[in-house]
Order: C-alpha cells, then sequence, then structure tokens
C-alpha cells in the first residue's frame, strides 16, 4: 500500500451498513457515482469512527445488489461475521486525488458545494450553493441572500441542475448562473 501524507484531503465513497453472510463480506450503501470504486480491487481507505485516522485496506472484490442499492464487499483480512460486524458504520475514502476525470458537463458534488449563485442577466448575486440532491435529476440547495427572500433565516430553496436553469457553471471561477422561471426564487 501506497503511503498517503497525513493532511491529505479524503473524499468519503460509501458506509459500510452491515455484515454479509457468515465469511466477511460487509454491505455498503454508496456515496459516489463510480461504481468503479467498489468493483475494481485495490486499495482503499477505512475510517473506523469521525476522529480515527483513515487506514489502508485493500478490495478483494464486489457486487452490486440489484434492488437494494448497496454493494457487498470483500476486504482483505476481513474474513468472518464478526470481523464485518466490527466494521460497521466505518466509511470507505480515497484520496481527493485519487479522482476519476470527468465528462464534459460533469462536476463533483463537494466542488460544486460554496459556490456562489447569480443570475445571468445581471450577475446579481442570488446565493450560495449549500447541497446537492439526487434527484431525477441534480438539485442544487442554495441558501438565498437576504435580499431575494423575507425568511428569517432563510430557508435554502432547490434549483434544479439542468441546463435550461443553470446555464454556466464554473467551479475554477467559484460560481454558477442561473435563469430562474418566475416563481423558483420565491419560498
Amino acid at each position: 500500500m501506497s503511503s498517503i501524507d497525513s493532511a491529505a484531503e479524503w473524499v468519503e465513497i460509501g458506509r459500510i451498513v452491515a455484515p454479509q453472510g457468515v465469511r466477511g463480506e460487509v454491505r455498503v450503501y454508496p456515496d459516489s457515482d463510480f461504481p468503479e470504486r467498489f468493483l475494481n480491487p485495490g486499495d482503499r481507505w477505512l475510517r473506523r469512527t469521525p476522529t480515527s485516522a483513515p487506514e489502508a485496506i485493500t478490495l478483494v472484490s464486489g457486487r452490486f445488489l440489484a434492488g437494494k442499492g448497496l454493494y457487498v464487499l470483500r476486504l482483505a483480512g476481513v474474513t468472518t461475521r464478526e470481523q464485518a460486524e466490527s466494521l460497521r458504520d466505518a466509511v470507505l475514502l480515497v484520496a481527493a486525488g485519487d479522482r476519476p476525470p470527468l465528462d464534459a458537463n460533469e462536476f463533483y458534488v463537494r466542488d460544486l458545494l460554496g459556490l456562489e449563485v447569480r443570475l445571468q442577466e445581471d450577475a446579481a448575486p442570488v446565493g450560495t450553493v449549500v447541497d446537492v440532491f439526487s434527484a431525477g435529476n441534480d438539485l442544487l440547495a442554495v441558501a438565498l441572500n437576504p435580499s431575494f427572500t423575507e425568511q428569517d433565516p432563510p430557508k435554502p430553496v432547490l434549483i434544479p441542475l439542468v441546463p435550461e436553469i443553470v446555464p454556466v457553471v464554473d467551479v475554477a471561477g467559484g460560481y454558477v448562473e442561473i435563469t430562474p422561471p418566475p416563481g423558483l426564487l420565491t419560498l
């Protein structure tokens, strides 16, 4: 296993939710759009508690459980149900630098968080992206600036991440531009 600098950033790719069977396999709820992270053997990292340091672990094999939205993984050195149970609630990680390349118009969720949201017509600042939800298409949760809402504190508004409404995503520039239909920004 290669060594990772302790100051490196980590990306959570899934959470171990339960043992699978009696031979040490684990069920993992994915938090990644890249299935190869659960199917291709190789080095991964495991964080047992939110405050513990990541430890190296090897993915031996994985398979998708159709209908459950889970992966079943075999990890090196985990051969009994008891060992698998001890990993419950641990998270699987990859180093932030190990992100797969993206196609045009694809973005990593963590890169969208914190981006300024502007109106395309006049660049007026609308708010900030605070979360991204997956639905039929992704939804940006945007905390509106006080000038766009009378709520105190303002509740985030959900904006569909589709080209007709979000025509510009400039991660490097730190902003997205929107062309909201009437009523989208009013709560």
